[in-house]
């Protein structure tokens, strides 16, 4: 019997096991599917003496980059994607003295791992590329040495947006550069990627200035649109290399619903699991949900072993951080409790077991923390372990749709002028915009819409910023505008946050957890635009309430779905916060009033409209229609994340039993940015999907009249008042038999 199959026998006879294994998925062993590259002989001599065989899929990504095309690679977390870019690279660098690439990488933490790969690799080809990371950590005094001798640099999306006004101190490297190589990419969705490819193409505009024209090679995770994520991310056509070839061990992959143990918390099962793993010498990683769930599962399994336990997030110093990846790579460390912060591709080696604490919100997030078990074709085992969240219960009621299920789709949005201005601007800043220019195609209303605010003015060189501050200083990647309110306590700023956070989570009165502690906030400035608290040791928390109203203003496509009416387009969102409770536990102990001004923007929205004689229907059985219609809003909300890679914080619902613009009962789903970010309009082509798994959630859930597992909401601002859980299904399944066994295609 294996080391693995052992321990999750033993974790049956635990007198705090009580059938918490819904599902248990056999992985099987992998044979590699290798070929051979046309390498030079030194990147040969490279491959053997390390006794490396090229898979499938890297001798395919090698030949298409040699061959000079724009490169995706989408492949599953320690297929070797790294090396598949980075042999051509080192390659064409030993051919041409004079060559340079440029490597992105989502977090300084991953450049950081990713420059001790370029160093063992220089050292080791014996080409002379003196690789460095470029970012807001690195010393002013070598920051010129950089720019002129590093062949390759490495750097991440923020500070490639802050140093493209800078472009002239970057000449010579832009004039040189072959190679723009962006890793990691299915990272860059919704707000923070449409950003980014704003950013993209304001550096290839700054290549093409400097006369050269790098060639692009991605890596991403596996997900459902590689070619149209890659096309949005830079404007270009890309090969898709998704084969998989590499190796793999056997795999355990066991479905844990903690709710089927009501007496423990998920927290201190996931304890009780990562302290048995280590004991039974199983060097363990567990992901949790946030840095305080971190600190506090470390410290409590290291309360209950010997064993040597650390936490590891964003936070720690980074000389900390190298000295746990080096502890784990070695075998000195037997168990670390960590946020996502490990989930990239950082080489901390190939683990026994990966406790997921709670489903990460998707499914490419899943496989990429589970991934990091298994050393070459040794045993492993992932334990997804589901909280009481709607998403993580449909993943243990329907385990098999977990594993069936393709990749969720990766939503970028280049519509939103509220994004695009911003960087039209920036790159107005950095040199003029000329109507030729690719960048100006498809935004010539944002740029005339510039010029006669008078942001832009418009020369025979092309559009210039007419301003005096740095645009690159209001415009956030990880926001729309540059709204942000500051939290501040004792002079310090403890953290920022945008309009519609604060509202949430930082208004008067508020109950504010930030590292742990607990601070109260007294008092919300929005025109200084400042949150300021005190540290007080409560031992309650808070919810805000809102109400929220949606006037449709356009509607741009529409589509017959058997009985109902789906449409997509613009519509007005006002939200309203009017009180906020005070919550001991699950306990409601008081509810205070709020008083602020209602949040208006514009956003996308999808909505279904519904026939008035199925409400009518609904009602006959002494079901209640509006509870129905806000129940279907709610679980539709949970199960768009498990089509389009989003946080249910992105997105809003209103639900009406008759809405005056529509002339109808409707349900619409909207994007929380002003603009829209495309996630709605995801949901508008997937709408039968979409609709078939909210049935399915609302359906199979154990409960008798609804819970938060399928229909209620954290996020609700009506107090999840009036629900009715079968009047959901009622509605759903008149509305079309595919939501009754899915007897239609």
């Amino acid at each position: 019997m294996d080391r693995i199959k052992n321990s999750v026998r033993e974790v049956r006879e635990k007198d705090w096991y009580n059938g918490q294994i819904e599902h248990i998925e056999v992985l099987d062993e992998k044979d590699p599917n290798c070929g051979e590259a046309d390498l030079g002989p030194d990147l040969e001599g490279y491959l053997n003496e390390k006794n490396l065989k090229l898979y499938k899929h890297q001798v395919k990504s090698i030949d298409l980059i040699k061959d000079g095309k724009d490169v995706i690679i989408t492949t599953p977390t320690a297929s070797g994607k790294t090396l598949a870019f980075n042999l051509p690279v080192f390659e064409k660098m030993k051919r041409d003295p004079e060559a340079r690439a440029l490597y992105i990488h989502p977090t300084k933490a991953l450049s950081n791992d990713q420059l001790d790969t370029l160093r063992k690799m220089e050292e080791e080809l014996e080409v002379e590329v003196q690789p460095a990371t470029y970012d807001g950590d690195t010393p002013k005094h070598l920051r010129p040495t950089i720019r002129k001798e590093s062949r390759i640099v490495l750097t991440n999306p923020y500070g490639l947006h802050h140093y493209l006004p800078w472009h002239q101190k970057w000449r010579e490297f832009l004039e040189k550069i072959e190679y723009l190589v962006l890793d990691e990419v299915h990272n860059y969705r919704g707000v923070f990627g449409s950003n980014v490819s704003f950013v993209i193409r304001r550096l290839l505009r700054t290549c093409r200035k400097y006369g050269s024209d790098p060639q692009l090679i991605l890596s991403s995770a596996t997900v459902a649109n590689p070619k149209e994520l890659s096309n949005k991310l830079a404007g270009k056509d890309f090969e898709v290399v998704s084969e998989d070839g590499s190796a793999s061990g056997k795999k355990y992959f066991i479905f844990w619903n903690s709710s089927r143990n009501p007496e423990n918390s998920p927290h201190v099962q996931t304890t009780r699991l990562l302290t048995h793993s280590v004991r039974e010498g199983l060097q363990t990683l567990c992901f949790t949900v946030s840095r305080r769930m971190t600190e506090l599962i470390s410290k409590w399994s290291s309360e209950q072993t010997t064993r040597n336990i650390r936490a590891y997030r964003a936070g720690y110093m980074p000389e900390e951080r190298r000295e746990i990846e080096k502890g784990l790579r070695e075998g000195k460390i037997d168990g670390v409790a960590s946020t996502n912060a490990l989930e990239l591709g950082i080489d901390i080696g190939g683990l026994d077991t990966v406790l997921i604490s709670g489903y990460p919100g998707t499914v490419i997030s899943t496989w990429q923390q589970a991934g990091r078990a298994g050393r070459g074709r040794g045993v492993s085992s992932a334990f997804l372990i589901g909280f009481e969240d709607p998403l993580d219960q449909f993943f243990m009621k329907h385990p098999k749709k977990f594993f069936e299920k393709s990749h969720e789709h990766a939503v970028v949005d280049l519509t939103n002028p509220n994004i695009s201005m911003g960087h039209l601007i920036c790159a107005a800043s950095e040199f003029p915009i000329k109507e030729e220019e690719r960048l100006y195609q498809g935004y010539e209303d944002e740029l005339k819409s510039l010029e006669e605010e008078g942001v832009l003015h418009k020369t025979p060189a092309g559009y210039v910023y007419s301003g005096t501050g740095r645009p690159a200083e209001s415009v956030k990647l990880d926001n729309i505008g540059d709204d942000t309110i500051k939290v501040v306590s004792d002079g310090e700023v403890l953290e920022t946050m945008d309009v519609s956070q604060t509202y949430r989570e930082a208004h008067e009165g508020a109950v504010l957890m930030h590292q742990g502690e607990t601070y109260i906030i007294d008092e919300l400035d929005l025109d200084e635009k400042i949150a300021r608290g005190e540290k007080e040791n409560v031992d309650y928390h808070t919810e805000a309430l809102s109400e929220t109203d949606l006037t449709v203003l356009e509607e741009r496509k529409t589509k017959k779905e058997e009985e109902m009416r789906v449409c997509h387009g613009t519509v007005d969102v006002s939200e309203h916060y009017w009180a906020y409770r005070i919550k001991k536990f699950d306990r409601v102990v008081g509810v205070e009033p709020i008083d602020l001004p209602p949040l208006n923007f514009k956003t996308e929205s999808t909505w279904i409209e519904i026939p008035s004689e199925i409400l009518g229907e609904v009602e006959s059985k002494s079901l209640d229609p509006d509870g129905g219609l806000h129940a279907i809003e709610h679980a539709m909300i949970a199960m768009t994340p498990f089509h389009s890679m989003c946080d249910r914080w992105d997105i809003g619902g209103v639900s009406s039993p008759y809405h005056s613009d529509v002339e109808s009962p409707a349900v619409f789903v909207y994007d929380s940015y002003e603009g829209g970010i495309g996630i709605s309009e995801k949901c508008y082509s997937l709408i039968r999907d979409l609709l078939k798994t909210t049935y399915d959630l609302i359906e199979d859930c154990d409960c008798e009249e609804g819970c938060p597992s399928c229909i209620y909401s954290p996020k609700c601002g009506n107090e999840n008042e009036p629900l009715d859980k079968k009047a959901a299904l009622e509605i759903l399944s008149s509305l079309s038999t595919i939501y009754k066994g899915g007897n239609r295609d």
